[in-house]
C-alpha cells in the first residue's frame, strides 16, 4: 500500500481529478518534449463531460502556455480506459512528435501505462483492515497512528503537521470570506454566516452541528473558489476530515501534535480505500468521495477519542456503508450543488458513526474491507449518468428547469 503522503495533497481547487491530475499531467508531458510549439490534448468520459465546469481546459491551457493548445472535448467511449483520461499530443510545424495517454484516477494522482513511476512506491506491507489488525495485535500495537510511525518514520508527523496547518488556514480563510461562488449558479458564501449565528438560547448539540457544518461549509467553498486546500482524500470531499478535527481540538483543547495522530489513522483509511476500491467519483460514484471521507473523519475522531482498533474499523465502516450508492451529479460540472452542503453532512455523520462505535462496537457483522469491496462493486454498477457526468439526478433535473445553465 502507497504512503498517506499520496492521500493528503496540498493545491488549488476546484477538483483533484479534473484539475490537479490534468496538471500534473500536462507538466510531465511538457517536460518530455521542450522542441514542441504546440499542443492538442483530447479529453474523454467525465473529464470531457464537466471539464469546462471543473476547470480542465483552463488549467491544461495555463500549464501549456504560451505555446497554444487545442482542447478536444471527445464524445468517443473508451471502455477499457478509466473514466478520466487525456490523450497528450505534442505538434512541431503541425507534425506530431510525440503521444501519450494518462488517466487521472482520483486525489490528484494519474496512471500511465508502462509508467509506474508516477504511481508511488509501495511503503506497506499490509493491504487491508484485517491484514493491518492482525499485525497490530501479533505487535502489541494498540493506536493505527504508531503503525503509521512505523511505517513511514517519524518524519510523516512534519509532513502531516504541514498539512494540519493548510487546513486550518483554509478554513479560516473560507470563514472570513463572503459573496457569490464563480461559475454561474449564483451560490452564496454561507460559512461565515453559519459561524456567526450563535444564538443565547443555542444547546450543546445545535452549538456543535452549527460549527462543525460552518467549518465544513468554509473548506468547501474555498475548493469551489479556486482556493488553496488539501485533498481528504480529493478536492470535491476536503471539508469533512478538517471540519471535525477543527472542532475536536477546540472543545477538547487536543494540541496540533495530537490531531496528527488522527490525521495519520485517516490517511490510513483513505489508503486502503484507494487500493481496494476507488476515490474517484468519475469511477465510483460520490461513495467514493464523500463516503471515503467520512470513513476517514470517523476513523480519525475514533483515534483521537482513544478507542480501540476494532471501534475505529467500526466507525469507518459505519461512516462508508450508509454513503453506499451515494451519486456525484454536479450541477453544470460545478463542485458546488450538492457538493458544498454535502462536505457538512458527512461531518456531522462522521461524528455520529465515532459515537456509535464507542457503544455498539461488540455487536457489528460487517467489516471495513467487505464494505470497501461493496463500496467498488456499486460504483463500477452505477449508470455513468450518475458518475460525474452531469447527465443524471440533480444535475439533469436542475437543466431542465433553468436550460440556459446547461451542463
Amino acid at each position: 500500500m502507497k504512503s498517506i503522503r499520496e492521500i493528503y495533497k496540498i493545491g488549488k481547487g476546484p477538483s483533484s481529478s479534473h484539475t490537479m491530475g490534468p496538471e500534473r499531467a500536462a507538466l510531465l508531458f511538457r517536460s518530455q518534449y521542450p522542441q514542441a510549439d504546440a499542443f492538442r490534448v483530447i479529453l474523454y468520459g467525465s473529464l470531457s463531460k464537466t471539464g469546462v465546469g471543473h476547470g480542465t481546459d483552463r488549467v491544461l491551457r495555463q500549464v501549456l502556455s504560451p505555446l497554444p493548445t487545442e482542447i478536444i472535448f471527445s464524445q468517443e467511449n473508451l471502455p477499457d480506459s478509466h473514466p478520466n483520461t487525456l490523450d497528450f499530443y505534442a505538434l512541431k510545424e503541425g507534425t506530431e512528435i510525440g503521444y501519450l495517454r494518462v488517466e487521472s484516477i482520483g486525489g490528484g494522482d494519474i496512471s500511465i501505462a508502462g509508467h509506474p513511476e508516477v504511481s508511488g512506491k509501495d511503503i506497506y506491507p499490509e493491504n487491508s483492515f484485517a491484514e493491518i489488525a492482525d499485525f497490530c495485535k501479533w505487535r502489541y500495537i494498540n493506536r493505527l497512528s504508531d503503525y503509521v510511525l512505523m511505517n513511514e518514520g517519524p518524519e510523516i508527523f512534519d509532513f502531516l503537521m504541514e498539512v494540519w496547518q493548510t487546513m486550518k488556514q483554509t478554513i479560516a480563510d473560507g470563514l472570513a470570506a463572503t459573496g457569490t461562488l464563480p461559475g454561474g449558479l449564483g451560490v452564496q458564501r454561507k460559512a461565515k454566516y453559519l459561524y456567526e449565528q450563535e444564538l443565547t438560547t443555542e444547546v450543546p448539540q445545535v452549538r456543535e452541528c452549527r460549527l462543525i457544518c460552518a467549518y465544513a461549509y468554509a473548506v468547501a467553498e474555498q475548493n469551489a473558489d479556486n482556493g488553496t486546500i488539501v485533498t481528504a482524500p480529493t478536492c470535491g470531499a476536503c471539508g469533512v476530515l478538517p471540519a471535525v478535527l477543527k472542532y475536536v481540538q477546540d472543545t477538547r483543547k487536543l494540541t496540533d501534535q495530537e490531531i496528527c495522530r488522527g490525521l495519520a489513522t485517516a490517511g490510513i483509511i483513505g489508503s486502503l480505500t484507494k487500493r481496494n476500491a476507488s476515490i474517484s467519483g468519475a469511477e465510483c460514484g460520490c461513495q467514493a468521495e464523500i463516503g471515503t471521507a467520512c470513513s476517514m473523519a470517523a476513523a480519525a475522531l475514533a483515534e483521537l477519542y482513544g478507542l480501540n482498533l476494532d471501534q475505529v474499523e467500526y466507525a469507518a465502516e459505519m461512516a462508508m456503508e450508509h454513503h453506499l450508492g451515494l451519486t456525484c451529479d454536479p450541477i453544470c460540472g460545478l463542485v458546488q450543488i450538492p457538493c458544498i452542503e454535502r462536505n457538512a453532512v458527512a461531518a456531522m455523520r462522521a461524528m455520529n458513526a465515532c459515537n456509535l462505535s464507542y457503544f455498539l462496537c461488540g455487536t457489528r457483522n460487517i467489516s471495513y474491507d467487505m464494505v470497501c469491496k461493496a463500496m467498488k462493486e456499486t460504483g463500477l454498477n452505477l449508470s455513468h449518468l450518475y458518475k460525474e457526468t452531469s447527465e443524471g439526478g440533480l444535475a439533469r433535473m436542475y437543466a431542465r428547469r433553468t436550460p440556459n445553465l446547461g451542463s
